[in-house]
């Protein structure tokens, strides 16, 4: 693995269970430290600012929680909104057609890395949980 690839490591693969807890992470976007996060869905992962779309909170109810009871859909602890966790689209709730905002991730060789973009960087400081 080279530098750049050690820069945009967030998580193993094997922390990510599909429709299960998902993994914080921040992300430099715009030259701003970002908090983010990847979770697993229908079998491959996805990533999106930690940030519902009605008011800048973040999504997850616990840490790492974002998804709802069903585990089909990723929830805003705040006020409920509801987004595809495929597309970060809206699907109901106050946040009234936004969605969440990607971010570029891949999943390669049992690990899971961000995907540098010209609106991100590859400089990732996953979060570790004290718990």
């Amino acid at each position: 693995m080279d530098a750049a690839e050690d820069a945009g490591y967030i998580c193993d693969s094997a922390s990510l269970a599909d429709g299960g807890k998902g993994v914080r992470f921040t992300v430099q976007r715009y030259g701003v430290a970002e908090p983010a996060f990847v979770v697993r869905f229908d079998g491959k992962v996805y990533g999106f600012l930690n940030r519902c779309a009605h008011v800048p909170v973040e999504l997850d109810w616990q840490e790492g929680e974002f998804f709802d009871h069903s585990r089909l859909y990723l929830i805003c602890a705040v006020h409920g909104a509801l987004y595809d966790p495929q597309s970060g689209r809206c699907l109901g709730g106050r946040c009234n057609g936004r969605g969440l905002v990607p971010v570029p991730v891949m999943e390669r060789d049992g690990r899971v890395f961000h995907e540098p973009s010209p609106s991100t960087t590859a400089q990732v400081i996953p979060q570790v949980s004290s718990l």
